[in-house]
């Protein structure tokens, strides 16, 4: 009957000569391909998938996302931490010999938690059902979004950072504080607030006490976007914007100071441009980590838990300019 009235509809309002296609599947008979149901990693995303071997090796990309099923342990952590990784783990191998591969994801952590939701990753037209053992973000807040699903119920802080501006080395534009954000001759790059937590829960609240949030993102929460004349928003990680200020495209971001301080020691033609603690959230950024309930290696998630409550650990990260936790932050606890 839909079918009937559809026709008879197409032929009253349709001029001689057009073609007229019911609701369907197209004329050829095929069917778009199904859209996948696990999380999409981004394109070119082989460096934030490897797996450390103890022997020294690394294996990168699809090859390291598929072998991470036969891992010894398996960490899904928040992106920034992507150029300390290789020391903390090594660190962790050597203490820890017997757990010979350690599987890791760097990717924005609100990105690694809807792969949790759902399962799994799909890279290069490959699907690939897999949970980590152990899930580090930038906030509680992620956290306690497993701990409703039931899928973990505990965590510990185990870092500290805190935020700055990075422009060009010499500060072309005299760029000193937030508020130079807003001015008609700065182009800004942002970090994404759909899955970066910088953005999420610690720049987005500042550039809304600053005023300066509904001009910058023209009320807009998206990603690989221009939201408003002079800022633009990361596609994946805000690693894209000391890319963005050493090609010219933008004039300062909001990042971590670890970020400006790896780019500092690679030799990037770059500057930092420190905040107060009211704007740098020095006193508010911890770094959270938890295990899954269903963890597939429990026993070497917990090994690596206690790991980073070692002054190795600790150091490692420090190396970084990562902030050190206190004894009483690497305690186990309850997520609320």
């Amino acid at each position: 009957m839909r079918r009937a009235l559809f026709a008879a509809a197409a032929l009253v309002l349709c001029a001689a000569g057009c073609v007229v296609r019911p609701p369907g599947p197209e004329l050829s008979g095929r069917l778009a391909p199904p859209a996948s149901a696990y999380e999409i990693v981004p394109k070119d995303k082989d460096d934030d998938l490897r797996i450390f071997h103890a022997d020294g090796r690394v294996t990168k990309g699809l090859a390291a996302l598929e072998g991470m099923a036969d891992a010894d342990l398996v960490l899904w952590l928040a992106g920034n931490q992507f150029f300390a990784m290789a020391d903390v783990i090594g660190a962790f191998q050597r203490q820890n010999p017997s757990i010979a591969r350690v599987g890791l994801i760097t990717l924005p952590p609100g990105l690694l938690l809807r792969a949790i939701q759902k399962g799994g990753w799909t890279y290069e037209g490959q699907d690939v059902p897999l949970q980590p053992d152990l899930y580090g973000s930038v906030d509680l807040g992620h956290l306690k979004q497993l701990r409703r699903s039931d899928k973990m119920d505990s965590y510990r802080l185990y870092l500290h950072n805190e935020m700055e501006l990075i422009v060009a080395k010499g500060n072309p534009k005299r760029i000193s504080v937030i508020d130079d954000l807003g001015r008609a001759d700065v182009r800004s790059m942002l970090p994404n607030p759909v899955d970066e937590g910088i953005m999420t829960f610690y720049a987005k609240p500042v550039l809304q006490r600053h005023g300066l949030w509904d001009r910058l993102s023209g009320g807009q929460d998206c990603k690989s976007c221009q939201p408003s004349a002079n800022t633009y928003f990361t596609a994946v990680h805000h690693r894209e914007i000391p890319a963005a200020i050493k090609a010219g495209t933008t004039d300062v971001g909001i990042v971590w100071v670890t970020e400006t301080r790896n780019e500092l020691q690679v030799g990037s033609e770059v500057q930092s441009i420190r905040l107060p603690p009211e704007d740098s959230m020095v006193r508010d950024v911890g770094y959270v980590i938890g295990a899954l309930r269903l963890a597939k290696h429990p026993a070497s998630a917990m090994r690596y838990l206690e790991f980073l409550k070692s002054d190795e650990a600790q150091a490692a990260y420090a190396r970084y300019g990562f902030i050190r936790a206190t004894a009483a932050d690497l305690s186990q606890r309850p997520i609320p």
